[in-house]
């Protein structure tokens, strides 16, 4: 889903860059037309964030920015690192951050996010990633960007190792699953701990993503929340969801009590 269905903007295309508006507008992003594109996921993602004026976070697998940009438009005085395999994506998102005026704050590196720069080998208040959708099942894409940003060969639990390890003592990690690896992201994820939010599509109906989140050495035991529908019957998003999507409000996972 892009920018212009649903996150609260217009869409337009110039040299087979898109310029997609989030939040209302209030975030830009220019993302390419090929390989995996950036939308209510990575909205969604950034509002689980529980972040505080003065933290650090860091994305894994940042892509054009999208995430990061949305959690630092929501919180004032974050400083966040994005970690970006693709060099051409980490400078579109450097000049994302710009254009947004957030390049003092908000910096993307190129590098592999399951084997990061020594520069981000240090503990961060809040770690969050969108990793790959698709485990080593279905076709592979043959734009091999795409492949990579959708496949990632089996590794999730190496994602969630990696995110885990870069979170400091009681803060947070945070990733958007595929519902129906949950049970393959619980393997790989602390027993205590662990918070699931739903993103069901309608009421009534399947969720297709969640949200996991860790609150790193937490004692508390795993909870199910109770999650967003994200559509109503009638087809347009909930007003809990259009909070989210358009006014940049914050999802309460409640992690701070984990």
């Amino acid at each position: 889903m892009t920018g212009s269905k649903g996150t609260g903007g217009l869409e337009s295309r110039v040299n087979d860059i898109s310029e997609d508006k989030f939040l209302g507008g209030r975030v830009l992003i220019r993302q390419p037309d090929d390989g995996f594109r950036a939308g209510l996921d990575a909205v969604m993602l950034a509002a689980a964030v529980p972040a505080r004026s003065g933290e650090a976070a860091l994305e894994l697998g940042a892509g054009a920015g999208t995430a990061s940009l949305c959690l630092a438009q929501r919180v004032e005085n974050l400083t966040n690192a994005g970690l970006e395999i693709d060099e051409r994506l980490a400078n579109i998102a450097n000049s994302n951050a710009a254009a947004n005026d957030m390049d003092g704050r908000v910096l993307f590196i190129a590098g592999d996010a399951l084997d990061p720069p020594a520069a981000l080998r240090r503990p961060f208040d809040h770690v969050f990633c969108n990793p790959p959708f698709h485990g080593d099942e279905g076709e592979v894409s043959p734009d091999p960007n795409r492949a990579r940003a959708l496949q990632d060969g089996g590794r999730l639990a190496d994602w969630l190792a990696a995110g885990l390890k870069r979170t400091a003592p009681g803060g947070t990690f945070t990733a958007i699953l595929r519902s129906d690896r949950l049970g393959e992201a619980l393997a790989a994820l602390p027993q205590r701990g662990v918070a699931i939010f739903p993103l069901w599509k309608r009421v009534g109906e399947p969720a297709k993503r969640v949200i996991i989140q860790v609150r790193n050495g937490s004692r508390m035991p795993l909870r199910l929340l109770a999650g967003l529908a994200l559509h109503a019957p009638e087809g347009h998003y909930t007003p809990e969801a259009d909070a989210v999507l358009r006014d940049g409000a914050s999802l309460a996972l409640d992690s701070r009590s984990l």
